[in-house]
């Protein structure tokens, strides 16, 4: 037995700009019975669960895809915890908190993490499904008996709980509080550990300034002191790896993990499974149709949950929720491209600003392949690369090479409101529908259901797949993409990595990839420039080493082991000073290529 799941995404379904073809097309309404109507207020799309037969013809003839039918198993409707309207994104089953340990959620953009963490801070009170008549707590309570849910929600009730929320938007704390990070960490510092999370935070430089004055990264790690500091029964972290170098992450985890060791639940959502690994005790998926309807599988180890999620199959539960499953084979060896020409070289280069100064080893970018760029922030990476682009120019040293070029920022801009379509065909000059560019590029990267969107209207994550897309779409030889991880799931991450990979294999091109993501330049770089440095101050850029010379390095300067899972082949964070941690690194061996 099974009941219907009927989606609409409202900011995309346009009945002025349609033939309505779900309600022309539909078998039970050329029967006679209203099943897709246009609702009064809107005038959008409004489908009647209960009459629609599940045939999916409305969902195919849509021409926005703004529509989701879904078949889900009867027993879920007993689990739904929350449903916003008809038609709307609805919520089955509840991630557990648990006292003195990291819960970490793993699961797609859109999955309904918004959604738990208003619940479980006691923002949302769940309808239980009811969008018309709500629940009391009363029912709410005895829908929960026996469980470990109970307790929570009485606590939710008498408001006995205090919750300590970090938001994912950081950028709007410039804008709520006038004043310098040093103050509103003082101001909710509850608990005294001010100093601490300065330390630990690598804030010391940033805590005297105006908030609206900083970095991504530094609002962002102040956002985490801010939480960090308050007295709670209940931390919730929404992805705190963002902007941040892989340093900075090390020390949001230990932050995060020592709020658990002081008995606290505490949840985290993060899409850089290398920190999520590092700091989770246990984690708990998200699996469904984004924007439609989102599930919580239970609890699971670190290591099987994430291996879970990578297989798309949850063994316990007997489902399958991706078709296809993610490995991590490593990237091809740096001798596969010994024989390949250059297509690109620089020599030694310099660069000097007002106080920081960047010198670059000489280094060489084959036809091919894909030349990662790792390191702190503020030590000079993204002025390397737009030396490379052509953006700037050096003081010393020369780029070798009569190629085209295609570059992606890593600050994205989204003040205006062309559609995306739009932008998309201005970037190849022509119409990206129907094109041979819209079947290469634009279908596997999964946007073409965002044409219709504003470019100022899209997700952080919406925006980051256009750019990219946007980049790939630019005739060139060489394509430099900073941070294309930023804002992007897990899912999303290993696709526009594995694609960008056979991308520049199938047209013969190169590229030269920015991030601070570990396990995606572990996935895509076929070698690695390491920078070293003082942030802010001097940066300096080794030569191009093999993956494993250069992850090795790094590595080491950041006192982490790695190893390989044995079953997915990513790599896996060992547990500091554990067996494996002290064998790997008395023998010098921090990363494990293989």
């Amino acid at each position: 037995m099974t009941h219907r799941v009927a989606a609409l995404d409202s900011d995309i379904c346009q009945p002025r700009k349609c033939g309505l073809e779900c309600i022309k097309y539909c078998p039970v309404n050329k029967s006679g019975v209203d099943c897709i109507v246009l609702n009064e207020g809107e005038k959008k799309a409004q489908i009647d669960e209960d009459l629609c037969n599940g045939c999916g013809i409305c969902v195919k003839v849509c021409p926005f895809d703004a529509i989701t039918i879904v078949n889900l198993a009867s027993e879920l409707k007993t689990d739904k915890i929350h449903q916003y309207g008809q038609n709307s994104f609805r919520l089955y089953r509840l991630p557990v908190p648990r006292r003195g340990e990291v819960v970490g959620l793993l699961g797609r953009n859109g999955m309904g993490k918004s959604t738990v963490v208003n619940i479980l801070s006691g923002v949302l009170v769940p309808n239980l499904g009811n969008y018309d008549d709500a629940p009391g707590w009363d029912d709410i309570l005895r829908r929960f008996a026996g469980t470990e849910m109970k307790q929570h929600f009485e606590s939710i009730r008498d408001k006995s709980i205090v919750s300590s929320i970090k938001p994912q938007q950081v950028h709007r704390v410039a804008s709520a509080f006038d004043g310098t990070g040093k103050d509103l960490i003082e101001r909710f510092d509850q608990r005294g550990v001010a100093r601490y999370m300065i330390r630990e935070l690598d804030l010391a430089n940033a805590i005297n300034q105006p908030l609206d004055e900083l970095s991504g990264g530094e609002l962002q790690r102040i956002s985490i002191a801010v939480a960090a500091s308050k007295k709670a029964d209940f931390y919730f972290f929404d992805e705190p790896s963002s902007y941040n170098d892989i340093f900075q992450r090390t020390g949001v985890a230990r932050v995060i993990q020592s709020l658990a060791d002081a008995g606290s639940s505490v949840m985290v959502v993060e899409h850089d499974l290398t920190l999520l690994d590092f700091l989770s005790d246990y984690i708990e998926v998200l699996y469904g149709e984004p924007a439609a309807y989102g599930i919580v599988s239970s609890v699971l180890s670190t290591k099987v949950g994430i291996n879970v999620f990578l297989d798309g199959y949850l063994p316990q539960e007997n489902v399958r929720f991706r078709e296809k499953k993610f490995t991590f084979v490593a990237s091809s060896s740096s001798d596969d491209f010994t024989n390949s020409p250059p297509m690109v070289e620089y020599t030694n280069i310099t660069k000097k600003y007002k106080s920081f100064t960047l010198s670059v080893h000489a280094g060489i970018v084959r036809k091919g392949e894909i030349l990662g760029i790792m390191g702190a922030n503020a030590l000079g990476k993204t002025t390397l690369m737009k030396i490379l682009a052509g953006v700037e120019q050096s003081d010393t040293g020369t780029v070798i090479g009569d190629i085209k070029l295609s570059y992606k920022p890593q600050y994205l801009q989204a003040d205006t409101d062309m559609d995306v379509s739009e932008l998309l065909s201005r970037t190849m000059d022509g119409s990206i529908e129907g094109s041979d560019e819209e079947e290469r590029i634009v279908y596997p990267l999964r946007i073409t259901k965002l044409y219709t969107k504003k470019i100022s209207s899209l997700s952080g994550g919406e925006l980051q797949k256009v750019a990219v897309a946007a980049s790939l779409l630019r005739k060139a030889d060489l394509y430099c993409l900073d941070e294309p991880s930023a804002f992007l799931d897990v899912e999303d991450r290993i696709a526009i990595a594995k694609f960008i990979q056979k991308f520049v294999r199938s047209f013969g091109k190169s590229a030269v990839i920015i991030d601070h993501d570990l396990q995606l330049m572990d996935l895509v770089s076929d070698r690695i420039v390491i920078f070293e440095g003082e942030s802010g101050r001097s940066g300096m850029a080794h030569p191009p080493a093999t993956k494993a010379d250069a992850m090795n390095r790094f590595l080491e300067t950041l006192d982490i082991s790695f190893r390989r899972d044995e079953k997915s082949m990513r790599p896996r964070v060992n547990k500091a000073n554990s067996r494996l941690d002290k064998k790997q690194k008395a023998s010098g061996t921090f990363y494990i290529s293989h």
